[in-house]
């Protein structure tokens, strides 16, 4: 492998993300010697939507979820990642 090019420092975090935008990482980082990385404590991007429920409906689901001690927004958000999983 060629020799590494020296890293530059940056004053924003969007200096740095236009430079990288027009360079190639491999001319500055040994990939080679990359090693896997873990963040356990990351939490998954959620983005916010509007749902329109029967009230009717909705009182029953905050019923469930009080049962369960939790937030109905949570209630609601297991039970469909169960449905899309196959759990339930």
């Amino acid at each position: 492998m060629s020799k590494l090019k020296k890293m530059p420092e940056f004053k924003t975090e969007a200096e740095e993300q236009e430079f990288w935008e027009t360079h190639d990482s491999s001319d500055y980082l040994d990939w080679s010697q990359a090693k896997q990385a873990s963040f356990p404590k990351l939490k998954p991007s959620t983005k916010t939507i509007s749902l329109r429920l029967p009230e009717t409906l909705l009182d029953r689901i905050k019923i469930e979820a009080n049962k369960r001690d939790m937030p109905y927004q949570s209630l609601i958000k297991a039970w469909l990642a169960d449905d899309v999983n196959g759990s339930r």
